[in-house]
């Protein structure tokens, strides 16, 4: 895997004629393929018609926030049968968006402002999901069978969080690494039995937050990187003992995800007044230290639902101050430029792809076409392609193919030129 802290630019294959060819990428988790909200593809349409891009198919989806994976053609989301009071996990293929399996069981779910709010993570062989309640549920990637499960709420005395449970799972080579609090802060599962590799001690009963973890290195130590309520830290990936902590008090919620930047340094953003906070982390006489490098106040700047996006030595995400702007962010906390004036975006997610931001308004169901740059907002497109409400759930892209949604239902936009 691709380093996460590295500042990634996005290039464009040469042309071949008139038309650029394009190339294609998974999106197999949270946040795509390094779990940074980049894509590879190129070759992406820069403009688009009136009407928008070109809708392949939709689906009507319960209640709820999930976003999709997408693996060889086909993709994964979670969902539920409100009629049968059934979680699900559901497979459809990518170019025609039919079903090629569910699996499902029953379990009771009221609304909690959402039901579904995860992201599968899938291996080509595997899916992991995590339902709302904290079961977490290995699958057979062909054909939706379940291979195990582990309830981390019997398991490891997990605490659902308030609104459901909003982490991602992350497969990372021979395990899949989730988060429980209660009697293990986090554990890495063997993703062929769902053993124990090991389990991070937790003598603070520090409890499970929304966020996902992230992994990275620092000065050549893997580790993953997890934001609890009581502030974020660091476990080794080879034994999963903590190599660092650092106290910050975040409030009700986190929903982001750590941001690795570069040079040992991690970005900490979330909502519900809390402080946005930059770290820097590097080895010291005993292990890890932690060290704060500045912090911005709520009333400044902090993003409430999604993690930035590191691009060229900045930092992009949409903000909450002001209704929601899309912000270009130095390393130093500076806003270079909002969209102020242009576009408002509420809680819309957001990915970067072929030097572009595509960026969903999350009231409108607008979806815009953002320059990459570092200097100003340029906007290349826009279309309203969703009804709302709540666009709020990642978008995914893979073979051209941009998935979004809002709170009933998931679409398939084509955002490259026709092959």
């Amino acid at each position: 895997m691709e380093r996460l802290g590295r500042f990634v630019r996005i290039s464009a294959l040469a042309t071949i004629g008139a038309a650029a060819a394009a190339q294609a990428a998974d999106w197999p988790q949270f946040r795509g393929p390094n779990r940074d909200g980049i894509s590879s593809e190129t070759g992406l349409l820069r403009s688009w018609p009136a009407e928008g891009p070109e809708e392949l198919w939709r689906l009507d989806v319960a209640e709820g926030f999930a976003g999709a994976a997408v693996v060889d053609g086909r993709v994964y989301f979670n969902d539920y049968d409100v009629a049968g009071s059934r979680w699900l996990v559901r497979c459809v293929s990518l170019d025609t968006g039919k079903e090629q399996w569910r699996f499902g069981y029953h379990r009771r779910i009221r609304p909690n402002h959402g039901i579904t709010r995860s992201v599968p993570a899938v291996d080509g062989n595997r899916v992991f999901s995590l339902d709302p309640k904290c079961i977490l549920h290995c699958l057979d990637a062909a054909e939706g069978k379940e291979l195990w499960a582990r309830n981390l709420v019997a398991d490891y005395k997990a605490t659902i969080p308030p609104w459901y449970n909003g982490q991602c799972p992350l497969i990372d080579g021979d395990r899949v690494v989730i988060a429980t609090g209660g009697q293990a802060l986090l554990v890495a599962l063997d993703k062929e039995s769902g053993k124990p590799i090991w389990e991070t001690p937790n003598p603070q009963k520090l409890l499970m937050s929304h966020a996902s973890v992230v992994p990275t290195e620092i000065d050549g130590v893997k580790q993953y990187l997890y934001t609890t309520l009581e502030g974020p830290l660091g476990v080794s990936a080879a034994d999963g003992s903590l190599l660092w902590s650092f106290p910050w008090k975040f409030n009700v919620s986190v929903p982001t995800s750590p941001l690795p930047v570069g040079d040992g340094m991690l970005f900490y953003t979330s909502c519900y007044e809390a402080e946005t906070l930059m770290i820097r982390v590097a080895k010291a006489s005993q292990g890890f230290a932690a060290e704060k490098v500045f912090s911005l106040e709520s009333n400044d700047w902090n993003s409430e639902t999604h993690t930035p996006i590191v691009y060229d030595g900045h930092l992009f995400a949409v903000g909450k101050k002001k209704r929601g702007l899309f912000t270009c962010l130095d390393r130093s906390g500076k806003r270079v430029w909002t969209s102020q004036g242009k576009a408002s975006f509420g809680l819309g997610g957001y990915l970067l792809a072929d030097g572009m931001f595509f960026v969903m308004e999350g009231k409108t169901g607008v979806l815009r076409l953002i320059e990459a740059d570092t200097t100003s907002y340029k906007e290349l497109a826009s279309a309203k392609v969703l009804e709302g409400p709540e666009v709020w759930a990642p978008p995914a892209l893979s073979n051209g193919r941009l998935i979004v949604r809002d709170l009933h239902t998931m679409k398939c936009l084509r955002v490259a030129a026709k092959k």
